[in-house]
């Protein structure tokens, strides 16, 4: 195993303490934010840097179908090549296409019963499509979702990304008392340049009593057991979910201005656990 020793710069903080709680205002990033970074140090426990010809069926499974997902999204998922593929350079890429008027497919991949890990540190380097009803997302659900049900079992969105808005992330938790609506979220605006026009660094780092969520090794929200509004319910392992849906409650719905194809391009996801 490799071991990720995290060089952080330290920051002078200018909003104050209050700001990095609140967690429904935007945060911009300007080189005169400050932040003193925790110290923490990783160890690599699992990855995919995409460098095979097809999706690694030992790492990753399919959601297939259509419905809604709960979220009255568009889409139907399937496992076709033309939603899902390589190309060739160590990406992966998630397509969302409309092969008729109304009728949209993409992809959605998951770790489920491959891959699941309580705390530590996920992150991926992603370049997110965009425009009116386009939501691409990286989260986390918990493992017991069978058993216990959806929002019992927990859900972190790392980066959630509504395509109207491209310079915007939204990182979330959803939980008993705070699902869907009324999420615990926090959107972190760039201050130049948007997210589908390079790639990003999406992560959170995840301990027994905080989340903490970052863009390009930013800290810009931090959840804690004191701010959510229900159930803690992130000490067990959750799985990884990528997928692009075609639009839903959360981002509205694709227009005459929505181009398609759309591509999601993901370099890299990676797992670490704390060593310290």
């Amino acid at each position: 195993m490799s071991t990720f020793n995290k060089l952080r710069k330290n920051k002078y903080l200018l909003l104050g303490s209050i700001s990095l709680f609140l967690l429904t205002s935007l945060q911009s990033c300007q080189k005169s934010d400050v932040q003193t970074l925790p110290n923490r140090t990783y160890q690599l426990v699992w990855s995919d840097d995409f460098n095979s010809s097809s999706l690694d069926s030992t790492k990753w499974s399919y959601d297939l179908g259509s419905g809604g997902w709960g979220n009255s999204e568009l889409e139907t998922y399937t496992n076709s090549s033309s939603n899902l593929s390589m190309d060739g350079n160590s990406h992966l890429l998630i397509t969302a296409l409309q092969p008729s008027a109304g009728v949209y497919t993409s992809a959605r991949i998951k770790t489920k019963a491959k891959f699941a890990q309580a705390y530590g540190r996920f992150e991926a380097r992603i370049k997110t499509p965009s425009g009116p009803g386009i939501w691409p997302a990286f989260w986390l659900l918990g493992s017991n979702t069978d058993t216990v049900g959806w929002p019992q079992c927990g859900e972190i969105d790392i980066m959630e990304q509504q395509g109207q808005a491209p310079n915007i992330n939204h990182g979330s938790v959803h939980g008993p008392g705070y699902s869907g609506a009324n999420a615990i979220t926090k959107a972190y605006e760039l201050s130049t340049g948007r997210f589908d026009t390079d790639y990003h660094i999406y992560a959170v780092e995840w301990g027994t009593d905080f989340i903490d969520f970052y863009v390009d090794n930013f800290l810009y929200e931090r959840v804690t057991p004191s701010s959510v509004t229900g159930t803690w319910v992130y000490n067990h392992p959750f799985y990884i979910i990528l997928n692009v849906a075609v639009g839903g409650n959360y981002v509205g719905w694709p227009t005459s201005n929505t181009p398609f194809p759309q591509t999601m391009y993901v370099d890299y996801v990676k797992v670490y656990k704390q060593t310290n």
